[in-house]
């Protein structure tokens, strides 16, 4: 409880000292997928700002809190319904995002490539019991291992995305996954996230962030979106 409430007064201290992406969600509660499409198969709210997952405080704060700008993001062609919804960042987030995103990884370092899979149909019927025809697709990514990565401070906030390895999850959800965490990186070094081990968004020094990641020999590396 007292190292939560330290990096809860931390989170909130940095919203007085600067105005980056995402300052107003500083403190909020961290929730595993907390939207939905307020209907079944997920009934949670299009939106809320009192609790987010990694990838709902990306979202969120690119939208401004704006529902219509937040559909745009968080669904193919901003139609809201659950199979159009944008799953997995590898296949369906940045391609589909691709008018206001854009994979700068090879600026900050030097790349290697990770091959992944992704079996939506699969997924959707071991994780939701849905059956739905959708074509298997294989991606490359461009990554820069963690052996391979420096201190980075961009000019303007980056989406820093956390890769992995194939691993013992991917069996358990019916598909290969890549992309494991999201945040923002900002120009101060900053990792500004939605935290599962604190339970809140916060700051935390990027590079450290990343170091700690690298002693999970699963987890290879970070790709970093510009923000168009």
């Amino acid at each position: 409880m007292k190292k939560r409430l330290l990096v809860l007064l931390f989170a909130l201290g940095a919203c007085t000292t600067n105005t980056y992406i995402g300052h107003e969600y500083l403190g909020a509660s961290y929730k595993s997928d907390p939207l939905g499409e307020e209907m079944p198969p997920d009934s949670d709210p299009l939106i809320r700002t009192d609790a987010f997952d990694c990838t709902t405080f990306v979202e969120t704060a690119l939208a401004k809190s704006e529902v219509k700008k937040l559909t745009r993001i968080r669904y193919k062609d901003g139609k809201v319904d659950f199979l159009k919804r944008n799953h997995f960042i590898e296949t369906d987030w940045i391609p589909n995002n691709s008018d206001f995103v854009q994979d700068v990884t090879s600026e900050y370092g030097e790349t290697d490539i990770r091959k992944v899979i992704i079996n939506k149909k699969n997924w959707l019927h071991v994780v939701h019991n849905i059956n739905f025809d959708v074509p298997t697709q294989e991606v490359v990514l461009n990554y820069i291992p963690y052996e391979k990565l420096n201190k980075i401070y961009p000019k303007k906030p980056l989406i820093v995305l956390f890769i992995a390895g194939k691993s013992e999850k991917s069996d358990k959800i019916g598909t290969d996954l890549a992309v494991v965490h999201m945040g923002f990186l900002l120009p101060n070094g900053k990792l500004r996230h939605a935290s599962s081990q604190y339970g809140i968004v916060m700051d935390t020094d990027f590079y450290d962030y990343a170091m700690r990641r690298a002693k999970d020999k699963n987890n290879i590396g970070i790709m970093l979106v510009k923000i168009k």
